[in-house]
């Protein structure tokens, strides 16, 4: 009876423990407490190599733009036979050097400007090719950023950003938030610039600081790394033994009350 009731002990004490802790499971802990005025800042993405993007040049005169406009015609199948839609606006991939290669103008250095600095600079490259009497309006747009986000939630995954603003909670939404055994202090976040130099920061979501952060807004190709906690960490190193040593412990114990009986 006394071996029964070590058992039943041991198995309590388990049950308990991965129960865990669950005052730092909320997020923003402190929001009441926090000067959010910091925040009001208006995020602006910045051009990645590797990213695509989309440019457009329009003129009053539609024909001083069309050099500049390339275009792309779109196939598709009509009875098993391949024919060709409406022309798009051709894309252009960032290289690893933040180059692409524009029409009439030649290489373009857009990597680590934002949108509006693109837009600029590319107006300034193409003024002297238009009537000056032109002024053009250029227009970038990124046609969608990855990001990766890894660890302990619920559908972790790579997923294809639709706009170029999109929060660390947002992009953690999209994985189907943390589970209950992520840790909510030690959230990482892996950021690669426009250099290519990498850098891994430590988020904490129970702070409400965090929306005042330079990490709060993701950037293309991040990687966000949620740690197991503690709970999770021991359950992993115990196992399948766990079950094991419960059975073989039944087993011993069921045999030495049978041999108890037979011998008394």
């Amino acid at each position: 009876m006394r071996a029964h009731k070590l058992i039943a002990a041991f198995a309590l004490a388990t049950l308990l423990t991965g129960c865990g802790s669950t005052k730092d499971v909320p997020y923003f802990q402190n929001a009441g407490s926090v000067d959010l005025s910091q925040s009001a800042f208006l995020y602006d993405a910045r051009i990645m190599p590797k990213d695509q993007l989309t440019i457009t040049v329009s003129t009053i005169n539609d024909e001083a733009a069309a050099p500049f406009n390339m275009t792309v015609p779109t196939p598709y199948t009509v009875n098993q036979r391949s024919t060709y839609s409406q022309a798009m606006l051709q894309t252009y991939l960032v290289d690893n050097n933040g180059m692409i290669n524009f029409p009439i103008v030649g290489e373009l250095k857009v990597g680590g400007l934002t949108k509006s600095e693109a837009e600029t600079m590319i107006q300034q490259k193409i003024q002297p090719y238009i009537n000056k009497e032109e002024k053009p309006i250029v227009t970038v747009r990124m046609t969608g950023y990855q990001i990766s986000v890894i660890g302990e939630v619920n559908r972790p995954g790579t997923f294809t950003v639709s706009r170029e603003k999109i929060t660390v909670l947002e992009a953690l939404a999209q994985a189907g938030d943390l589970t209950i055994y992520g840790q909510r202090k030690n959230v990482q976040l892996i950021r690669e610039d426009s250099n290519g130099q990498k850098s891994i920061h430590v988020l904490d979501l129970t702070d409400a600081n965090l929306i005042n952060s330079p990490y709060y807004y993701m950037q293309q190709n991040d990687v966000i790394n949620v740690t197991p906690n503690k709970v999770k960490a021991q359950n992993s190193s115990v196992g399948s033994m766990t079950t094991l040593w419960f059975s073989a412990t039944s087993i011993l114990i069921s045999l030495t009350s049978l041999l108890y009986n037979i011998l008394k």
